[in-house]
């Protein structure tokens, strides 16, 4: 009798403990059948330069968020478990980088440990209609060109093209202000609108390109882009190139090396690091001519802009006491008046010299109204 008690006692402790290491395995993930890993194709990555930095299991967690999401799934199955903090970082980077997930909500489910993903979505009564309007605006934009060949003038066409078809909004006046939607269907966004809208058309029409988030020298929070130009890097700010007046851009914050950059713009790099922007090949002054190293070259680029009939001519200064010589000299009627002979051209007639100046970007913009 005692013999079947301590049996009995024993089989009681097995199946406890069977029990026990059970459900501790199914609430460590150790029990969970969990779908394989998938990575990007060669072909989607190439135009996410932000995958790459990630490590391997992060791509895979991207590609699970950015398949699951695409598929508008409400509760997405990881490859693995993973900390809450790292399921954060790749989440928040994936929210800003793809552009076409406008109704992904910014807020996000986490928790300590993370082995399935809750997803949170704006609510939308017509998705679908809404999606399909998004991808007839990229595809109008691509098309329209299509026949451009070169990384610097499909960066050109890309920052043109939304300047043209887009109106800024402060903070998130509008539902969609920060999306790629607001911007390409609705024509308005704010700066996080303006630059998911550029990662989605570069990436449409194969540049390398990622948002990039931080501060302004204002100390506003603020959204803007890398892209690559052949093997190098650079910064732009669709936002600030726009100025809401038709014909009107503003060319210093366009495809600018960090030295320049760096005065108005303070990237964050919590969640990854920034390309580092040396070059300044492609600075629009320079490859305009409009780029002047002192007074002399500043008075000429105004002289041979009137013989060309221009009456808005943008300049960069090399150096703050260039700028200011050339303030004052402009600003001066005889001097302006001289400038108009040496162009031959006539200054008959009420003419009116405007100045626009961003000291901070030492450029000067000479708006001539007659």
């Amino acid at each position: 009798m005692k013999k079947k008690v301590i049996l009995t006692l024993l089989v009681f402790a097995c199946c406890l403990f069977a029990a026990v290491a059970l459900n501790y395995g199914f609430a460590t993930g150790f029990m969970r059948n969990y779908p394989d890993a998938e990575y990007l194709t060669y072909e989607e990555a190439a135009v996410r330069p932000v995958y790459y930095e990630l490590g391997i299991k992060e791509q895979a967690l991207y590609t699970a968020l950015y398949r699951g999401i695409n598929e508008e799934k409400e509760v997405i199955p990881l490859p693995f478990e993973v900390k809450g903090e790292e399921y954060s970082k790749v989440f928040r980077i994936l929210e800003k980088q793809e552009g076409e997930f406008f109704f992904l909500d910014s807020v996000y489910y986490t928790a300590k440990r993370v082995h399935e993903a809750k997803m949170a979505y704006k609510p939308e009564l017509d998705l679908e209609l809404r999606r399909g309007e998004l991808r007839n605006a990229v595809k109008k934009a691509v098309k329209g060109g299509s026949s451009i060949r070169g990384n610097y003038y499909i960066a050109t066409y890309i920052s043109n093209y939304i300047i043209n078809n887009c109106k800024y909004v402060l903070g998130d006046d509008d539902s969609y202000a920060s999306t790629a939607y607001g911007c390409l269907v609705e024509g308005k966004a704010n700066c996080e609108g303006y630059s998911k809208a550029f990662n989605l058309l570069a990436a449409e029409m194969g540049l390398e390109s990622q948002l990039i988030t931080g501060t302004t020298d204002t100390g506003e929070n603020h959204a803007w882009n890398q892209v690559k130009i052949g093997t190098e890097w650079f910064n732009l700010d669709v936002t600030w190139e726009d100025t809401d007046v038709a014909g009107e851009i503003r060319s210093e914050y366009f495809l600018r090396p960090d030295k320049a950059f760096s005065r108005t713009h303070f990237a964050d790099d919590e969640l990854f690091e920034p390309q580092k922007c040396t070059s300044d090949n492609w600075n629009t002054f320079k490859v305009s001519g409009h780029h002047a190293e002192n007074l002399e070259r500043a008075l000429n680029i105004v002289t041979d802009s009137l013989s060309s009939g221009d009456d808005t001519i943008d300049i960069e200064f090399a150096d703050r006491d260039t700028y200011s010589q050339f303030k004052y000299v402009i600003t001066n009627e005889e001097r302006v008046a001289e400038l108009f002979d040496e162009a031959g051209v006539s200054a008959d007639g009420d003419i009116v010299i405007r100045l626009r100046e961003n000291p901070g970007e030492l450029c000067i913009t000479v708006l001539i109204d007659k």
